[in-house]
């Protein structure tokens, strides 16, 4: 090893993301080139004119971290300005193993990028997704120092494949940016095409410097894979296809993602070329099963349901770079412990990295290429079609990637009058024309010509207009179950072949799989959902895409909050958002609700029943897997209610159940008798195997009503219920009710009184024990409480990433997550602490069923899914018996400064209002 490969070794630690950065394509003899490097911008487009690609030029004063864009904060310079950077490099470094060509390799750099070595030209490149390297072999000093400057020019073009960019603009280099040594012949390329029977061909693409003899073989697997070719190389590029066969192969899938791992060698009289990578064996196609007249999409040749999820792939700090290769790794195992399957990474391609780890961990990749934003003209198709090559090219191996997505919701697809600017003609109308589809639909032979062991999609689409794709996908964003049933169940039965649903310019359905790619309600509420609750329109959500045979899957929107997004399973620095399963059904995770195996509960989240009614609840099997097909399996069931805080089961019951054949098939109904009392019942089903594991949980709830005007609650007390709202007065510096007036808040330190008539003797001759029972939050003061809800309208900006004021949104209600607001409640009889309780937070999520229940319109959200602490005080008994006298009394409720949130009958997650009980 030399001198300076050691130095270099010694300063990796030191080094953002020191790891090689293609671990699909590695070669051992290189130089990481992250760190720190000497910037400048140039406004003024002086630098070409002035020469500062060459030594002894005024330096750069500013200095910038590589690999991250300029307008992130990780780089050091974070300014997010369109325009010129230059950057600078001195360095010196020699390949271990010499003679050798010398490459300076770019993982991606945004826009227009001009390169010199030692001031002498190096190359250009354009785009800003793609990777590209320059050979410097003949400008390169050995021994010596070198220096590498670079230009960067990202003017944001109507005609850049930009994508996304809006949440963090990737400007100037945004990947790593590496040295690498090859011997005079090398393999640039290699393709792998993998058959389920072990079969693998592969397409190599040979550069050599000269006419010669070489062995080219393939090394993997620890030498169960063992083959060689023996080519004969010209000069110039040569493309070499061999084919062998995998003993007993092990298929790459999401549960068992196993990977062939080894080397592909080329020697010859010129050296060897070494290069580490991997191949994972699987077949992604769409089939169809049994008499159906439509598509299921495969893996391995079975069927596959794809629970995924939207990857906007943003981190707070390096924009569109992740910090490490760790956080990278963690994005997919935090995506597996939700129990998804696959990703849908949106309108990028994913990092090379990360690709890795999606190989390594095992889940699925739908890669959509970046769209432009400007009109669909000549420049615009060119600059795209060259970068879908780049893209296409770059991350063919990975076993992940099933599908490639070449546009989305037809972004760049539409002319008008004054298209460029994204406003149409005089009118506002946009048009997707006919030369247009036609270009799209080109764009998708392409791709389909280019990988063929791959799904295509021509335009994810939200405005029921594909042209030619292998999957027949739409998105929605509405909320509300009644709302989402309808849509959903009428997308359905308008899918079948030759169906003009969701095509456009004359084409229509074929029998291509139907599946959603974009879900949510972000979008389906009215401005926007701000930031609330997702999971109780998640949970219904997914049981209605699972009563659907034709369905193969979904994409919910989306993985992590974003600046104007905040319907993320996680918050954007990956803390946990609660969804509170676990309390209706123990054990119960999300990831229930993304089983293969699934027991889909056919009847609304939530419904209004009366105490003893005889209810009926319809259930379906939903198979995707056949791990249980031809067994027996169990159908555990219990209907339960919260009796003021005691767990009581009012039925239950078990039944056994023939689990044959994939798809959606309807199995007993279950016939329910409901408390007689106020009560949220909770049916809890669990599928069972055969040693008595759950494979999947599921709930729907019931809001269960006596018809008494103070509620029936058999709680051994007589008790008096006092609405939340019937305050005789509160002292708090700002108040206000919500949810019909079922729910009552008080801002920091305050108090809401209460009057209170107890029975007269005749009715009661004395009173013993008073318990004081309420359901209470601490309240987290949003902006909008204290200024006024200001609504904004999410037009275009929004898809851009523009920031939003989520405390003044009307709709927003803070998710319960891992931050916490806390409070307390002190009850006070006349005046006289009786008691206090701890709030430890204001929660919202799947819990607070009477919240949502109770939501009068579906779009709009009124503090839905907020819901309280069960809270008992016992009155002293030298307060009680000042009571027995008086039989009347004043009841406060005093908040710390953390606030208070009263739930009444028709709010949070117990029916009850406040009540005084007593015997």
């Amino acid at each position: 090893m030399t001198m300076f490969n050691q130095a270099m070794t010694a300063d990796a630690a030191a080094i953002p993301r020191p790891e090689f950065p293609r671990p699909d394509w590695e070669r051992k003899d290189w130089f990481n080139l992250n760190g720190a490097w000497a910037f400048r911008f140039d406004p003024s487009d002086e630098g070409i004119g002035q020469s500062w690609q060459n030594e002894g030029v005024p330096a750069f004063r500013e200095q910038i971290q590589v690999p991250f864009s300029w307008s992130s904060p990780l780089s050091g310079i974070g300014v997010n300005e369109p325009g010129i950077g230059w950057y600078r490099r001195t360095v010196a470094w020699q390949p271990e193993f010499g003679p050798a060509r010398i490459f300076l390799r770019f993982g991606a750099v945004d826009y227009r990028c001009d390169v010199w070595v030692n001031g002498v030209h190096a190359g250009s490149h354009r785009g800003g997704y793609g990777a590209f390297e320059f050979e410097v072999t003949d400008t390169w000093k050995k021994d010596k120092e070198n220096t590498i400057v670079v230009r960067v020019e990202d003017r944001d073009e109507d005609y850049q494949a930009r994508g996304k960019q809006g949440y963090g603009e990737i400007r100037g280099i945004w990947q790593p940016v590496w040295l690498e040594a090859r011997p005079e012949s090398f393999v640039r390329e290699a393709r792998f095409r993998t058959f389920m029977d072990g079969r693998i061909e592969v397409e190599c693409f040979i550069i050599s410097g000269g006419v010669t003899e070489a062995e080219l073989s393939f090394q993997f697997a620890q030498g169960a894979v063992n083959h060689k070719e023996q080519v004969r190389l010209t000069a110039g590029e040569n493309t070499v296809r061999t084919s062998f066969t995998v003993a007993n192969p092990r298929l790459w899938s999401p549960e068992t993602p196993f990977l062939y791992e080894g080397e592909i060698v080329l020697s010859g009289s010129f050296g060897r070329d070494r290069v580490s990578t991997y191949f994972g064996i699987r077949e992604i196609a769409t089939a169809r099963f049994g008499d159906r007249d439509y598509r299921w999409i495969t893996l391995n040749g079975k069927p596959v349901y794809l629970n995924g999820t939207l990857d906007q792939s943003y981190h707070k700090t390096g924009y569109f770079t992740y910090p490490s290769d760790e956080e990278m790794r963690n994005e997919i195992y935090l995506m597996k412990r939700l129990g998804l399957n696959f990703v849908r990474i949106h309108i990028k391609p994913e990092e090379p990295r990360k690709l890795y780890w999606a190989d390594k961990l095992g889940i699925l990749v739908m890669e959509d290429m970046p769209c432009f934003w400007g009109a669909p003209d000549e420049r615009a198709r060119t600059a795209y079609e060259s970068e879908a090559r780049e893209v296409l090219a770059r991350d063919y191996n990975h076993p992940a990637i099933f599908s490639w997505v070449m546009f989305n919701e037809t972004w760049g697809l539409k002319s008008g009058k004054a298209a460029g600017s994204l406003t149409g003609d005089e009118s506002g109308n946009m048009n997707y024309l006919p030369e247009t589809q036609e270009w799209v639909r080109r764009m998708y032979r392409w791709a389909k010509e280019a990988d063929p062991t791959r799904l295509v999609e021509d335009n994810s689409a939200c405005n029921w207009d594909h042209v030619e794709t292998d999957l027949n996908t739409w998105h929605f964003y509405i909320n509300g179950y009644e709302q989402v049933r309808q849509h959903v169940s009428d997308v359905v039965e308008k899918t079948y072949p030759g169906s003009e649903l969701n095509f456009i310019g004359g084409n229509v359905q074929t029998d291509a799989p139907l599946m959603n790619s974009e879900c949510g309600n972000v979008w389906g509420i009215e401005h926007g959902a701000g930031d609330s609750d997702l999971a109780w329109h998640y949970r219904y959500m997914l049981n209605e895409f699972r009563r659907h045979d034709k369905m193969c899957g979904f994409v919910f929107t989306e993985f992590r909050d974003v600046t104007n997004e905040f319907n993320g399973y996680y918050r954007l620095d990956g803390t946990d958002k609660d969804f509170g399963y676990g309390d209706f059904v123990p054990g119960m995770t999300i990831a229930d609700l993304h089983s293969p195996d699934f027991i889909v509960i056919d009847a609304p989240p939530c419904r209004t029943v009366e105490g003893g009614e005889r209810v009926a609840v319809a259930l379906l099997r939903s198979s995707y897997s056949d791990r249980y097909h031809g067994r027996t399996l169990k159908l555990d069931w219990e209907l339960w209610y919260d009796q003021l805080g005691e767990r009581q089961a009012a039925d239950r019951g078990e039944a056994s159940i023939e689990w044959n054949g994939y798809g959606v098939a309807p199995i007993a109904p279950l016939n329910l008798t409901m408390p007689n009392r106020d009560a949220v019942a909770v049916l809890a089903v669990r599928l069972l195997d055969e040693a008595g594991g759950a494979i999947t949980r599921n709930f729907i709830t019931f809001d269960v009503r006596s018809g008494e005007a103070d509620g029936t609650y058999d709680s051994g007390f007589g008790h008096i219920s006092l609405p939340v709202g019937g305050f005789a007065g509160q002292s708090f510096t700002h108040h206000w009710d919500a949810i019909q007036g079922a729910k009552v808040s008080g801002a920091g330190a305050g108090a809401f009184t209460y009057e209170v008539r107890l029975p007269e003797r005749e009715r009661l001759e004395l009173i013993g024990d008073i318990e004081i029972v309420f359901e209470a939050s601490a309240k987290r003061v949003l902006a909008r409480n204290i200024e006024g809800a200001k609504a904004r309208e999410t037009g275009i900006h929004f898809m851009h990433g523009a920031a939003a004021d989520v405390e003044y949104n009307p709709n927003t209600y803070y998710m319960t997550d891992e931050e916490r607001h806390e409070s307390e409640v002190t009850v006070c009889i006349d005046g006289e602490p009786a008691g206090t309780v701890h709030l430890p937070d204001d929660p919202a999520d799947s819990r607070g069923v009477l919240s949502w229940h109770y939501q009068p319109v579906a779009n709009r959200l009124d503090e839905a899914g907020s819901y309280g602490y069960l809270c008992k005080v016992k009155v002293p008994g030298r307060i009680a018996a000042k009571l027995d006298r008086s039989r009347s009394f004043r009841l406060e409720l005093r908040a710390g400064e953390g606030g208070l949130a009263l739930y009444g009958r028709n709010a949070g997650r117990y029916p009850l209002d406040i009540l005084v009980c007593y015997r």
